[in-house]
């Protein structure tokens, strides 16, 4: 997997939550798909556990070991790089034998123990930026991580809390945290969100989807995140802000000219 300096801009997508084995590698193969007429190098996301769901009676995913069976069925099957997310110290060994990259859930980006268990696999650890801290703040983590000895890291802009239940992207912090010497990829979706603003779950608004990811990849991002469902009101973990399937190609289409017209000007990127 490459990732920053001149390699193509990445595209990191799948749905929130493995919602079962044959969903799961369905959407892998058809992101897969689309990725390859799009000529984006990818990695195919999707989680094993959503341990920080609003309500205890939301759906939360296969557990661990069905989880990671299925990440590594799609591993194989497509050859895509695989990514979830791990949430405690004692997950991050197990995982790191399947998975390519282990992310770090944005709440989570504090925990010391927890960068350090992900850093010792020897993973690419993705580092998701909390809504709660500063760019700035996130030097720290990248700190953390090579501490362990490993360099392979790099931080995801997912949006900052502004008042309750609503987030802002300050785009300046794509340019903060390059600074640090890692990648920095834009999580389109997460930035959606409305947090716990339907009361028992998450609300969003999709329709910003593409301004947004637009701004973030003309900002000079090395990647994009994108949570994509092919049924998303139906979807059983963020339905107001997974990317329809459907609309997935369309949104590539329009970062992808963005992309190369900064490549031709020479942007550095």
């Amino acid at each position: 997997m490459e990732l920053g300096g001149r390699a193509p801009l990445l595209l990191i997508a799948g749905p929130c939550v493995i919602e079962s084995r044959e969903h799961a590698q369905k959407m892998s193969r058809d992101i897969a798909a689309i990725a390859r007429r799009m000529s984006m190098p990818l990695v195919f996301k999707a989680s094993f556990d959503k341990a920080n769901r609003t309500s205890v009676d939301a759906f939360r995913g296969p557990g661990l070991e069905a989880g990671l069976e299925t990440l590594a069925a799609i591993k194989q099957e497509t050859g895509v790089p695989v990514l979830t997310d791990v949430h405690e110290p004692g997950q991050a060994e197990r995982a790191g034998r399947v998975c390519d990259v282990l992310q770090i859930p944005a709440f989570l980006c504090r925990q010391t123990d927890l960068l350090l268990a992900a850093a010792r696999t020897g993973a690419v650890v993705n580092v998701k930026k909390g809504q709660f801290v500063s760019p700035w703040e996130m030097q720290h983590a990248v700190d953390k991580v090579r501490s362990a000895g490993n360099q392979r890291i790099f931080l995801t802009e997912r949006g900052t809390s502004f008042g309750y239940q609503n987030l802002v992207v300050d785009m300046r912090s794509l340019q903060v945290m390059r600074g640090f010497g890692v990648p920095v990829v834009f999580d389109v979706t997460h930035s959606l969100q409305l947090p716990g603003g339907q009361g028992s779950s998450s609300g969003g608004q999709r329709e910003f989807g593409e301004t947004l990811a637009r701004a973030a990849v003309a900002a000079g991002v090395d990647g994009i995140f994108v949570e994509v469902h092919d049924n998303p009101e139906r979807a059983r973990s963020d339905p107001a802000t997974q990317w329809p399937l459907s609309r997935l190609e369309a949104l590539l289409e329009q970062v992808l000219l963005i992309d190369h017209a900064l490549r031709r000007v020479g942007v550095p990127s």
